[in-house]
């Protein structure tokens, strides 16, 4: 024997496994379950969404029957932290998470020009690739010294440049350059850092691999260079002096050519030396012996 028993939705459950899917820089994409299993008609569900930032509130009200449910939350700011709440429209129990947005990217191509008293620091605009980022709200810079191991925060500016003066010989610097913060310093863009050796280098870690590579480069491709050309040199006077030596042999095998023979006759020092062994040697002549001449 058996019984089918079919429970009673209990529409005062919260929503179950509130958690967040993921989040971007203006939006954020959360999902929950149904208070119970397959319901059998919409739900209406509402979404409060708290800036903990701003202290604002936003209600948006969710009508499905899955049973899985997923929902996107638009317009949030970059670098927001926020407080969402999921309950069913009765106001049942409710379900609650905590999320926070990505911040705006650090600036690009952060570099440093050495001055005689002072540097300037250089990065690239930021809404070059932040739609979400307007000049006017500029950027702040912050500086760490290492040896004092105290971080002081410079100022903020709209241009895309920085002044920093009265930096002390032999203390090692990093700055860092973000998105001005928002609201007490609580929204912040991510920070670009560069470190800065010593004063009178003006150069970060980056910039001196970039620095060594290329002194290397302009000693190595000169002495390179030199090298081709000292072979290049070396070739052209073993071709003349090839041409040299073929042109005197020609020259000295013309000299000897016999055109009855057809051919070029060269005499060796050993003919040279049996004919003198052939020849009759002469001797003195003696008083006694009459000369006869014919």
């Amino acid at each position: 024997d058996y019984v089918v028993v079919k429970m009673i939705p209990d529409n005062r459950l919260p929503p179950r496994h509130l958690h967040s899917v993921h989040t971007g820089k203006t939006f954020a994409v959360i999902k929950w379950e149904s208070p119970y299993d397959s319901p059998d008609q919409d739900m209406l569900y509402a979404v409060a969404v708290k800036d903990l930032v701003r202290k604002t509130d936003k209600i948006y009200k969710v009508k499905t029957r899955n049973s899985t449910v997923e929902y996107t939350i638009k317009k949030l700011e970059p670098g927001g932290k926020y407080h969402v709440i999921v309950q069913l429209g009765n106001m049942s129990k409710e379900s609650s998470v905590k999320i926070s947005t990505v911040p705006l990217s650090a600036p690009d191509a952060l570099k440093i020009i050495t001055e005689n008293d002072h540097i300037l620091l250089f990065w690239k605009s930021l809404a070059l690739k932040e739609s979400n980022f307007n000049e006017s709200r500029g950027y702040e810079i912050h500086m760490f010294d290492s040896l004092l191991n105290i971080t002081a925060y410079l100022g903020n500016t709209t241009e895309n440049f920085f002044k920093v003066s009265n930096l002390k010989i032999g203390h090692n610097y990093s700055f860092s350059v973000q998105a001005r913060c928002l609201y007490s310093g609580q929204m912040c863009g991510e920070p670009a850092t560069l470190l800065y050796d010593e004063l009178g280098t003006g150069e970060d870690s980056s910039t001196s691999k970039t620095g060594r590579t290329t002194d290397v480069a302009a000693i190595v491709v000169p002495v390179l260079f030199l090298l081709l050309v000292t072979l290049g040199i070396g070739f052209v006077v073993l071709y003349v002096r090839h041409r040299r030596l073929q042109n005197s042999f020609t020259a000295f095998a013309n000299s000897h050519y016999s055109s009855r023979l057809g051919s070029a006759i060269f005499s060796s020092g050993d003919d040279l030396g049996d004919e003198d062994d052939e020849a009759p040697m002469i001797t003195g002549f003696s008083d006694d012996v009459p000369m006869v001449i014919a």
